[in-house]
Formats: C-alpha cells, structure tokens, sequence
C-alpha cells in the first residue's frame, strides 16, 4: 500500500503564496489547514488535507 505524501509547511506557503507569519496568525485563528505536528515540532500537511481546505474556501461564481 502506497503512502500518501505529506508536504512541508514550505511547500503549503509557497502554493498559497502566504507569509510564515500570515500562517501562524490564521492557524492560531483556527482558520489554517489541518495539520500534523511532528515531535520535533515541524509542521506536515496531508496533500488531500490541504486541497480539501482549499475546496471549503472557494466562492460561488459572482453572477
């Protein structure tokens, strides 16, 4: 069984083209992507995690 990769909070702030401290802000809003907390303390991100979070914050077409 193949592994889903997890991608780095470099790799998240890139595709967002946001700032490490825009981030944190938003995260300790509660409004960040879900994530995984290693015990060193890193951040990892679930591709589907990321992309669903993305899917939850597209708006309606303006008519």
């Amino acid at each position: 069984m193949r592994r889903e990769p997890h991608l780095k909070l470099a790799d998240v702030l890139a595709e967002l083209d946001m700032s490490r401290a825009a981030f944190y802000r938003m995260r300790a809003r509660g409004q960040a992507p879900r994530c995984i907390r290693l015990p060193n303390g890193q951040l990892r991100f679930r591709r589907t995690d990321l992309d669903q979070w993305l899917h939850e914050h597209e708006e309606a077409p303006a008519c």
